[in-house]
């Protein structure tokens, strides 16, 4: 249980199972409230220009370095396009419109879930902003595969890169899991 004080009142949180529910949870002792901890929803997209795909180099944590599709957390109200437009537009200052929804991974492991929409890059006025140094189109073959930040992303440029020589892009749910240290 990572909440240790209740966001209502300050009391202390009690890990123990609420009337009516088959979770343990964590649940204020004073005032009763019960605090739900759901997975995080990251939503993205594929910015594409002709046979080009936008990437950007972050600039923060994790995988700071490593280069990314436009993608972050969904805010409180907001559709997962217009969060995948705005995560595009902060990280890589471009304005993109979304075609489709492609790709979504589960990673239970680390609570979250991925929403990735395939998109057209609107004109190339792009750059770098405070979350990415570098933004920069690439055609398939000069994708940096060794620096892709996470595997979510790698496997949403592989399935894109395969799909789009078919001219086909199916809707999947894909799991990632967490692979066993050696």
């Amino acid at each position: 249980m990572d909440i240790v004080y209740c966001s209502i009142c300050g009391s202390r949180m009690e890990a123990r199972i609420p009337e009516d529910d088959d979770h343990v949870r964590p649940v204020c002792g004073r005032c009763g409230h019960v605090h739900y901890e759901n997975p995080k929803l990251v939503v993205g997209c594929i910015p594409v220009l002709g046979d080009r795909v936008l990437l950007c180099k972050r600039n923060i944590a994790p995988q700071k370095g490593k280069w990314t599709l436009p993608a972050g957390y969904l805010e409180n109200g907001e559709s997962v396009q217009d969060g995948a437009v705005r995560e595009t537009m902060e990280e890589t200052r471009s304005e993109v419109k979304i075609i489709a929804p492609y790709r979504m991974f589960n990673l239970v492991f680390v609570h979250q879930i991925y929403f990735m929409f395939r998109a057209k890059l609107m004109d190339e006025n792009f750059g770098p902003t405070k979350e990415s140094t570098a933004v920069r189109l690439f055609c398939e073959a000069d994708i940096p595969w060794d620096d892709i930040a996470f595997e979510s992303i790698r496997q949403t440029l592989k399935d894109f890169c395969h799909d789009r020589k078919h001219r086909d892009f199916p809707f999947k749910i894909k799991d990632i899991v967490q692979k066993k240290p050696v």
